[in-house]
């Protein structure tokens, strides 16, 4: 079956963004590229305004992660998977405990087909408490799920929709499910 990956955090329909983005302290180019990460933009403008912030040398230690995870966000609604991994694993260098970016780190990798490496991130940032972890199940779903492992699959959907049971899209992927005693 095809699958419409959308990014919205992290995401895989892909669950929006794999995580959410990480809100950044003060009214400037940072704030701005947070504003934009959350509305789940990807056009250049947004992308500039993240860009003119990670040039900032005042930014620094927690908002400079923050600003990595959040251009990333943009760069996966882009669907430019090589560049968003980039600026992830740009974050976890600089904040090695933030879940969002681990999370979303994940949903880069579904979008490049390395669905064990998706699971790994996604399981790692689960354990470091990321502000949607019902995306993070959702888009762990999903990996699961490409790489057959339906029970797995199934379990994370569930998952996903009692954190968010009101969730449209995770009720749809789960209402493809038949589960039968054996």
């Amino acid at each position: 079956m095809k699958r419409v990956l959308l990014t919205a955090i992290a995401a895989f329909a892909l669950a929006g963004n794999a995580s959410a983005s990480v809100f950044t302290i003060g009214t400037g180019v940072a704030s701005e590229c947070y504003q934009a990460a959350t509305a789940e933009r990807s056009d250049q403008a947004a992308l500039r305004v993240c860009d003119l912030a990670l040039d900032d040398q005042a930014l620094m230690g927690r908002d400079r992660a923050a600003t990595f995870v959040n251009r990333g966000i943009i760069l996966l609604n882009r669907r430019e998977a090589s560049a968003a991994l980039a600026d992830f694993d740009a974050a976890i260098r600089l904040s090695a405990r933030s879940g969002e970016a681990h999370v979303n780190r994940g949903a880069a990798l579904i979008l490049m087909r390395d669905y064990s490496g998706a699971i790994a991130a996604i399981t790692h940032g689960l354990t470091l408490d990321p502000d949607d972890p019902h995306k993070a199940y959702f888009n762990r779903a999903i990996a699961n799920e490409e790489l057959g492992d339906l029970r797995a699959a199934y379990g994370d959907f569930r998952r996903a929709a009692e954190l968010a049971p009101d969730w449209a899209l995770v009720q749809r992927e789960l209402s493809r499910y038949t589960v039968s005693a054996r």
